[in-house]
């Protein structure tokens, strides 16, 4: 018997309640082929790429989260989330096989969702980011660009709030992306501000691999502005 690479994940809706299926990509099936200085990973086939099923729509109510939004609603959230998406919820349902339109779309339809739950900058920019990679995927480079500002944004607000604190994302990665973010936008000098922060915690970090990296990128800033000899 021929074993699908996708399989339904049981969800239950913060907002109305309901439970729902999503899809979800058996590990078994996952086959990175390379991963780019941001961690942006590439799948083959491209299809069966774990950025399609990051977020999760609610076809009850419209709602859609990722794992890493939290149970709580600040007051008046769940009133907004109700008027601005439940009520217009047109009843459209991300349950199957996603398509990239289709994912792209379910990625707004979550940053639109935590930005009404006022969910953690660290979740928003992990939002952006993903979007990012996907339209990197399918090279879409005037997208990628304006979600990889909007993510170095909510970084950099994590950062200066400690709100990444608790969550999977270490200080030394967060300030790497910070830097990396800067550094694919063309501001160099940004970016060797933050890459100096992490290898000013060599010491005090077990990520190793990241301070080698920081200082990686900081030599190819530095090569790319060296000028050329003058015969």
């Amino acid at each position: 018997m021929q074993i699908d690479p996708l399989y339904d994940r049981n969800v239950r809706c913060l907002v109305c309640h309901q439970s729902y299926t999503t899809k979800k990509i058996r590990s078994h099936f996952l086959r990175p082929v390379r991963h780019d200085t941001d961690f942006c990973t590439y799948y083959e086939p491209e299809d069966l790429n774990p950025l399609f099923y990051y977020v999760s729509v609610c076809p009850h109510c419209g709602f859609s989260v990722t794992e890493e939004f939290s149970s709580y609603f600040p007051p008046n959230t769940l009133e907004a989330i109700q008027k601005n998406i439940c009520q217009l919820w047109k009843g459209n349902n991300y349950s199957g096989k996603r398509t990239f339109q289709e994912a792209v779309n379910t990625y707004k339809l979550g940053i639109y969702s935590a930005t009404l739950k006022r969910e953690k900058h660290i979740v928003l920019a992990g939002l952006y980011m993903r979007l990012a990679w996907l339209y990197r995927t399918y090279q879409v480079p005037d997208q990628e660009v304006r979600f990889m500002r909007l993510a170095l944004e909510e970084y950099t607000a994590s950062y200066n709030k400690d709100d990444f604190v608790g969550t999977h994302m270490s200080e030394v990665r967060l300030l790497y992306l910070i830097g990396e973010l800067h550094r694919r936008l063309n501001q160099p000098k940004q970016a060797v501000l933050y890459f100096s922060k992490v290898i000013a915690k060599k010491k005090e970090t077990i990520e190793k691999g990241i301070v080698r990296m920081a200082h990686e990128r900081w030599q190819d800033i530095r090569s790319s502005q060296q000028s050329p000899p003058t015969s």
